[in-house]
């Protein structure tokens, strides 16, 4: 897959698992996220920050993956 297609891909699950967060602190759950509670609050809020996380990874991850530091150290 393309390197463009990785970042949405991490840039969506950020966000969603961002807005989850936030809806679950008021008490409101996104209709296809309603599975992450089954095993309890703990661990849909363990899985809510894994996506949050797992996001910013992939987009970091994909955004980076060129770039050399070699032009920084050889500069005289």
């Amino acid at each position: 897959m393309n390197k463009a297609i990785y970042s949405i891909i991490g840039f969506i699950l950020f966000v969603i698992g961002f807005l989850a967060l936030v809806l679950q602190m008021v008490g409101v759950q996104i209709a296809f996220l309603t599975w992450l509670d089954t095993w309890g609050g703990g661990t849909g809020f363990f899985l809510r920050i894994l996506m949050i996380i797992a996001g910013l990874v992939l987009v970091i991850v994909t955004r980076s993956g060129e770039q050399t530091h070699d032009e920084f150290f050889n500069q005289e």
